[in-house]
């Protein structure tokens, strides 16, 4: 009898891990045959959170904002972009082109049946939560985090340096950088050819926005351009600035609290 009491319980344990790791393992598998991992936390209205670059969906986990949504009502929605994290690395330039992946956003919406979604991007992230703004009739809202107007230019320098050091030409400037990646241990191709497929949004897709825009950013940081050049270019937007430079803003009670500050103004619309 103790014995099968003993069988029932390793059963219940074994069943439990099984559905803790079924939650948290989720994939999803693209047009292009790209596996994307995701989680989902929380219950309420859905947002996703974009990941910015040389990072993945868990970084989320290090801000403020990821716990304050989730506490707040919100559906917490992360995953890792192709090249990134738990997703497949695909080693071709043209596996990171034409908006694939704000596409694969688009299909993993599609997968769970989410009809209108709100978007915070920061950094990287912000540049393709802007082509969700231009391609998905679903995104209600959206944050562009730690992002200036220069992703606009679709030649931009910045990004085509990134692409050459990468691709293991020597940039003196960003020698740290390249060590970084070879130390942690990154798919350095991968990231190579996100830099290379990497889109733009130009100044008249912006100005045909209407839907309601946030534009936050560190008082310190101007990595990418002017983040007040960017506001202006998005007539719905609010534009916002909080403590912090590039690297450590999203993490800070300050940006959440600006985030959901303004994502609560518009759920009372």
């Amino acid at each position: 009898m103790r014995f099968l009491v003993f069988l029932c319980f390793l059963f219940a344990v074994n069943t439990a891990w099984s559905q803790s790791e079924a939650l948290h393992e989720n994939y999803f598998v693209t047009r292009d045959r790209v596996k994307i991992y995701y989680e989902i936390a929380g219950e309420g209205d859905p947002v996703l959170l974009v990941h910015g670059f040389v990072v993945n969906s868990q970084s989320w986990k290090k801000s403020a904002l990821y716990k304050d949504l989730i506490s707040g009502g919100y559906k917490v929605i992360i995953l890792d972009l192709r090249g990134n994290g738990k997703s497949d690395k695909p080693q071709k330039p043209e596996s990171y082109t034409n908006d694939i992946e704000a596409k694969d956003i688009m299909q993993l919406m599609d997968k769970l049946k989410i009809d209108q979604y709100k978007v915070v991007g920061y950094s990287r992230g912000s540049i393709i939560a802007s082509r969700l703004l231009v391609l998905d009739k679903r995104v209600s809202s959206v944050v562009l985090g730690g992002m200036g107007a220069d992703f606009t230019n679709p030649e931009w320098p910045r990004r085509k340096l990134f692409y050459r050091a990468l691709m293991g030409e020597p940039v003196e400037e960003l020698k740290g950088f390249i060590d970084y990646v070879k130390t942690s241990g990154l798919d350095q191709k991968a990231l190579a050819y996100m830099q290379y497929g990497q889109p733009s949004t130009s100044t008249a897709e912006l100005l045909e926005i209407k839907k309601p825009v946030l534009v936050i950013c560190g008082t310190a940081d101007e990595d990418n351009g002017s983040s007040k050049t960017l506001a202006s270019m998005i007539p719905s937007s609010t534009y916002l600035r909080v403590p912090g430079d590039h690297n450590n803003t999203v993490h800070t009670d300050a940006f959440s609290q600006g985030v959901i500050q303004f994502l609560k103004t518009q759920d009372t619309k």
